[in-house]
């Protein structure tokens, strides 16, 4: 029988239908290990959806949820950026239901959330993983509200609205918008669907690295690139290859390198001094919005997936990212400012840090740029 149960920094154990979003200790939540399985010849049988991975993922033997709520997230193409760099392979994670990676997370946890019977849903967003909450929440028969900082993009305002979420926009930091939030989830006591503090969201996010290994034809990259704000994706990618490996079907890790935007880089800046934690910075602006986080909760975390697979965290140069996102729209990837980050970040890597000229590289394509202002 499946048994799932959250702990905190201090230990304690909790019950994931109490709808505690974070330890009475004020620590964090995360999921508890707990046996996964990857039958490779049903896996191979199964429709192209993240589902395909399901033994691995924190339901119930018995539960079918999932089936009422997913709309074939998952399994997005990995191709090479151009036909000169086979080894340097792009996972278009853009080509999602709501046309970002977000999808993954919101997608798992709208389906636990289904599992233990929540009938409403608070969440806080730059935007894409709102406008992914509010879909899944919709499609789940939920009430959503969805907190947004007040300069969003209306292309991203428009498709939460579309979901029928009721969007709050909320003047001042992305960290302004969190607070208002987690306020609202305290005064009425509802289920707060975080991509930052509920655990379950990095459950879905930690599908990113079950899809490359499968690409991969059961290998794994060298590099793993990743552009990081609060790290949902980087820690659901360092999870997910951790149970791969613990299953015995990797034999190693590959090495993460994380991308902040220059104008916003609290890892960056704790990496560079060799410490375990970062320390709050303002934003001093950047057009990679979504990644723009001054403090993100689980700073300690992230930094310790980059110390265990011996990666390195670096900046996009500000004035580089439009000339990125140029440059991949010439080679057919259209993107969001925030995705082409990483993309403007990578000159440096090859420049000062990549191991060889055949290292095999991936690189997340995040959001359309369609969603951008």
């Amino acid at each position: 029988m499946f048994h799932l149960t959250g702990f905190s920094d201090c230990g304690e154990k909790h019950d994931p239908k109490t709808l505690l979003w974070r330890c009475p200790c004020g620590g964090l939540l995360n999921v508890e290990e707990y046996e996964v399985n990857f039958p490779i010849e049903e896996i191979k049988k199964r429709p192209a959806t993240m589902w395909r991975y399901k033994e691995a993922l924190p339901f119930w033997d018995s539960s079918s949820v999932y089936e009422h709520i997913t709309l074939g997230e998952g399994c997005t193409p990995m191709v090479s950026l151009d036909s000169d760099s086979s080894h340097i392979l792009l996972k278009m994670d853009y080509m999602m239901p709501t046309l970002s990676f977000k999808d993954r997370g919101a997608a798992l946890l709208i389906a636990k959330a289904k599992e233990i019977d929540v009938k409403r849903v608070i969440a806080d967003s730059s935007g894409n993983a709102g406008t992914a909450f509010a879909a899944y929440a919709n499609r789940a028969g939920m009430t959503c509200d969805v907190y947004v900082p007040a300069n969003t993009s209306p292309k991203k305002l428009q498709q939460i609205k579309a979901h029928e979420a009721t969007v709050h926009a909320i003047p001042g930091s992305r960290e302004d918008t969190a607070a208002a939030a987690m306020e609202a989830v305290e005064k009425i006591q509802v289920f707060y669907a975080s991509h930052v503090y509920n655990p379950f969201f990095y459950q879905g996010t930690k599908t990113y690295a079950f899809e490359i290994w499968e690409e991969l034809n059961g290998q794994v990259p060298d590099t793993i690139i990743v552009p990081v704000g609060n790290g949902t994706l980087l820690l659901g990618a360092y999870y997910g290859f951790k149970e791969l490996l613990r299953c015995g079907i990797i034999s190693n890790m590959p090495h993460f390198v994380a991308i902040q935007a220059e104008g916003c880089a609290p890892l960056a800046r704790a990496f560079a001094e060799g410490k375990d934690q970062a320390e709050p910075v303002v934003n001093s602006g950047t057009a990679a919005e979504g990644i723009a986080i001054g403090f993100p909760a689980r700073h300690r975390q992230i930094l310790k997936a980059i110390a265990d697979t011996n990666g390195i965290i670096i900046t996009a140069p500000e004035e580089k990212i439009e000339q990125a996102r140029e440059e991949l729209a010439k080679k057919g990837f259209y993107v969001e400012p925030m995705k082409a980050a990483t993309y403007a970040g990578f000159p440096r890597y090859l420049s000062e840090y990549e191991q060889n000229q055949n290292e095999r590289i991936v690189i997340p394509l995040c959001g359309a740029g369609i969603k951008a202002k």
